[in-house]
């Protein structure tokens, strides 16, 4: 199975929401089995969240080790009468492949995996070529590659450069490229108050304007202006929760939840530490808990970058921009063993009703990711 297309048709048609397997792993497994590759199933397990199955595949045992990383879980479909084309039918209309998860991100699994069996029929590379995929990105993203990377660094397994196939393309096939994104961290904010009688506040004590008064602090807040390769961090306030249905009880709390992309300027821990500074000098009794999601990343400009861009080049005719925008990703967890990057299709239906990817893109994805290998190993 070389052809990206029917392959992405048949990852398309397993229904792989998170955290259900759907059988992507299943036939990814068995096809690069068949194909030589040393196939790995491992479901890992956490407190208070679900199963998870992975897929760790590697084909040959010395270095250079290059890693492709990716998951086969996709958000749910949402109103699935809403669809053109069946959401995990795997259509093809108009010249795009359809289907939940067409471009995020099994449109770039079936790419890599057609370009590394069409690479491997014709190369047999000194090193060691792998996939890390995963059924957790989607989710909580706590049983699949961080703990993957953990079983990895046990066995004394050694990854030298990951390609993830984030779709980071922008406009045009090839236009974007990804050397690192910023980190991300949650924050729940309480507020305590006395209930009582709206008539009567001088015997309640209401907690919504206290609550407000921190929040606007927050949001007031000029976190940074940026740094050399990032953009300004920020916060985003996200939901303000009281839980009163009555229109004549002063409430006993009040709640709200943020969220903050931070850029290199900080780590999780000295970002909270200046949260809780402001928050501390309103003077206004509080409870904060704080979740950081991953730290940023940063992969400098250099051999990696000029590879991928030397291949988009070729076969799209584009040089790409090197970013650092967008969300986070597992590439989040990667950084912290390896160099990684990443690249992969037009992200723009990604999560949408109809989501696609152009047959065209596709085709093209898999030559540029064949055009890595080649280079790759012969840099070796």
């Amino acid at each position: 199975m070389t052809d990206p297309v029917a392959l992405l048709q048949e990852l398309i048609r397993c229904k792989s929401v998170t955290p259900e397997e759907g059988g992507a792993l299943n036939y990814l497994e068995k096809l690069l089995a068949a194909h030589g590759f040393t196939c790995h199933r491992l479901k890992f397990s956490d407190q208070d969240t679900p199963d998870v199955d992975n897929l760790y595949a590697r084909r040959g045992t010395a270095a250079p080790h290059l890693c492709f990383a990716g998951h086969t879980d996709v958000v749910p479909v949402g109103d699935a009468a809403a669809w053109r084309h069946a959401p995990f039918g795997g259509e093809i209309a108009d010249g795009h492949v359809f289907g939940r998860g067409a471009c995020d991100m099994k449109g770039s699994i079936a790419a890599f995996v057609a370009a590394a069996l069409e690479f491997l029929k014709q190369h047999q590379p000194a090193g060691s070529l792998s996939f890390l995929l995963t059924g957790d990105e989607e989710g909580p993203a706590i049983n699949g590659t961080r703990k993957v990377l953990e079983w990895l660094a046990a066995r004394g397994e050694k990854i030298d450069f990951c390609i993830v196939g984030e779709p980071t393309s922008r406009e045009t096939l090839g236009d974007m490229v990804k050397i690192g994104r910023r980190g991300t961290l949650t924050g729940k904010i309480a507020v305590q108050g006395v209930q009582g009688h709206v008539a009567y506040p001088h015997l309640a004590d209401n907690p919504i304007p206290k609550l407000l008064t921190l929040l606007k602090t927050l949001d007031d807040m000029e976190l940074d202006k940026g740094t050399a390769h990032f953009q300004p961090s920020n916060l985003e306030i996200v939901n303000i929760d009281i839980g009163n249905s009555a229109d004549n009880v002063i409430p006993a709390a009040a709640r709200a939840t943020f969220n903050v992309r931070f850029n290199d300027q900080y780590s999780g821990a000295s970002l909270e530490k200046k949260l809780r500074a402001a928050l501390d000098s309103v003077g206004i009794p509080y409870q904060l808990k704080v979740k950081a999601g991953g730290e940023s990343f940063y992969t400098p400009p250099g051999k990696y970058s000029e590879l991928l861009q030397s291949a988009i080049k070729k076969v799209a005719g584009l040089t790409a921009e090197l970013s650092t925008t967008g969300g986070t990703s597992d590439a989040r967890f990667i950084k912290q063993y390896c160099p990684v990057i990443e690249f992969g299709i037009v992200g723009k239906t990604a999560h949408k009703t109809d989501e696609c990817v152009a047959v065209k893109d596709v085709a093209a994805l898999t030559e540029i990711y064949r055009e890595i290998l080649k280079a790759y190993y012969a840099g070796a």
